[in-house]
């Protein structure tokens, strides 16, 4: 059934079972990296819906580089903010077959100390 697959894409496959079984009773933060830009959203599963949602391409932002740890911190603060307004305290973090490392690791804490748990 993996046959084919690349290994980015098996990680991604083994990480989204992973999260599925924990993700029933709270929204999930996923992360997209590309190279220039990062993204993140609180996609809550059941309801099938976006509660929030930031990147380096919002209007404010979009001058900056987005392809460096201080963005995807930046990034990460906006995501927990907009989270918290939304009634939004507890996450399951979906790095999305990204590595936890750099940019990832770098918004995932940066969403830790805005007061997000996961």
């Amino acid at each position: 059934m993996t046959k084919g697959l690349s290994l980015f894409a098996k990680r991604r496959r083994r990480n989204r079972t992973a999260l599925k079984a924990r993700a029933g009773t709270r929204p999930r933060l996923s992360v997209h990296r590309s190279g220039k830009h990062i993204y993140a959203q609180v996609i809550d599963d059941v309801a099938g819906t976006t509660v929030a949602s930031a990147s380096t391409l919002e209007k404010d932002v979009r001058g900056q580089s987005g392809a460096n740890i201080s963005a995807a911190t930046d990034v990460g603060k906006r995501v927990a903010e907009a989270a918290k307004a939304a009634g939004v305290t507890q996450v399951v973090f979906d790095r999305g077959g990204f590595l936890f490392h750099g940019r990832v690791k770098a918004l995932a804490e940066a969403a830790r100390e805005a007061g997000l748990e996961f």
